[in-house]
């Protein structure tokens, strides 16, 4: 099964309470790839400038990502963020933001990419996701996207009509009540679902993530970590767990998503305890079955009714 990745490959400088990154290499899309390509080879789409290092590139190709559908200007600039973190690492400030070849990319398909079976779109502007959705020829057996309440703000329109298109939606908490109007997150899930997703993940942190469909609620716990070091890129992580583990599998049931949200989970849990993209570079398959199995151990438990 075919997977297709799009999103940002950027740089990122960051600030938490425990330690400061300096300039390293980040993105939805960057994020997304480390992660799925453990489980299916991914190709990617994306744009990046001549600052972008070739070996950050070459990386990546050795894990099976086909970066064919990734752009390089040479004369221009990749995206940028900075932020600074809380202490409760779950508020940030950010500090700069530059665009660069991000404010103007229009991603091209490649030719060879037109069996994709499972589409995972990274969170940009709302016209961009919807662009790479109509370029494909064949719609793909599922399409996850990554949104986030800056689009709600300025581009809400867009955004329904790819959510007409798609069939899992990714948000945090807040951006459910903001996109739904609602603050009860089984109305919002309602809500939000009548716009066009089938199934919908609420990302809620530390606390875990829901997983709506129908009439049906899963629930899955964040692993307690002694030590978070950096939260950025966790949910792309996340994102890159859950899409992974369903192409591999080639099964998009209810069932199976559950199992995709605790390996998107554990995936996570790896992301959040280095800076940047590094820890996802050093974890093996043993180390992923051994977290997945702390997480089963978390949530298995036998009661007696009396």
């Amino acid at each position: 099964m075919s997977l297709t990745v799009v999103g940002s490959m950027a740089f990122d400088d960051i600030e938490t309470p425990f330690g400061k990154s300096d300039k390293i290499v980040g993105g939805a899309a960057t994020y997304i790839a480390w992660c799925a390509s453990n489980f299916t080879p991914v190709n990617q789409i994306s744009v990046v400038g001549g600052d972008f290092p070739a070996g950050e590139l070459d990386a990546l190709s050795a894990r099976g990502v086909n970066l064919e559908g990734v752009q390089v200007k040479k004369d221009e600039k990749s995206f940028y963020w900075a932020g600074r973190y809380h202490m409760d690492m779950n508020t940030r400030d950010t500090l700069v933001t530059e665009l660069n070849v991000l404010g103007t990319f229009q991603p091209v398909v490649p030719e060879s990419y037109q069996d994709c079976e499972f589409l995972m779109l990274g969170n940009l502007a709302p016209s961009v996701q919807l662009s790479v959705i109509d370029q494909l020829r064949h719609k793909p057996k599922l399409i996850v996207i990554d949104t986030m309440n800056f689009w709600m703000d300025i581009a809400l329109e867009d955004l329904k009509k790819v959510l007409a298109k798609v069939d899992v939606l990714l948000v945090n908490d807040s951006e459910a009540r903001q996109l739904s109007g609602e603050y009860s997150l089984v109305k919002a899930a309602a809500v939000i679902t009548r716009m066009g997703p089938r199934f919908l993940i609420i990302k809620k942190g530390e606390h875990g993530a829901l997983l709506f469909h129908g009439n049906h609620v899963f629930f899955a716990p964040a692993l307690p970590l002694e030590e978070v070091f950096d939260p950025t890129g966790a949910g792309d992580t996340f994102a890159g767990g859950f899409i992974g583990h369903l192409a591999r599998t080639k099964d998009i049931s209810f069932e199976n998503m559950k199992t995709a949200i605790i390996v998107g989970s554990a995936m996570a849990s790896f992301c959040v305890e280095k800076f940047g993209t590094q820890r996802l570079r050093e974890i093996s398959r043993p180390d992923i079955d051994e977290r997945i199995r702390q997480f089963v151990e978390l949530v298995n438990f036998d009661i007696s009714l009396v």
